[in-house]
């Protein structure tokens, strides 16, 4: 693999991490509330999305990983690759709680680039 193509996937793998992550985090009551209000939590449908869509993101976070560096190495980079995307996280929630959702979008879409420009490279 060349090196654009690994700095396309890391890239993939950090932001699929970080859309996971702030999905997860919007799936609790403490972070929903932060957004929308205390007293308001999210309905058990959209609470039930946003575990999903979470869990997908940290799932092709893996995939990536595993994808690059392989089975030995790719489990701990992603190891690293979590632990820097949730300190992000974390500082977000803390400091600019009200951008987490434009934050997440965007890493989403981010991700979504980036693995298509991975698998064009790969061609």
């Amino acid at each position: 693999m060349s090196g654009a193509s690994n700095a396309a996937a890391m890239v993939a793998a950090l932001s699929s991490a970080a859309a996971g992550f702030t999905a997860l985090s919007l799936a609790m009551d403490r972070h929903w509330e932060a957004l929308h209000g205390r007293g308001n939590v999210p309905r058990d449908g959209q609470r039930r999305l946003l575990r999903w869509a979470g869990s997908g993101g940290l799932l092709i976070s893996l995939l990536v990983c595993l994808f690059i560096w392989g089975a030995a190495q790719g489990w701990v980079a992603w190891a690293g690759v979590l632990t820097a995307s949730a300190f992000a996280l974390v500082l977000t929630l803390c400091y600019a709680a009200h951008a987490i959702v434009r934050i997440g979008w965007a890493a989403a879409l981010v991700s979504v680039v980036a693995l298509a420009a991975v698998l064009g490279l790969l061609r």
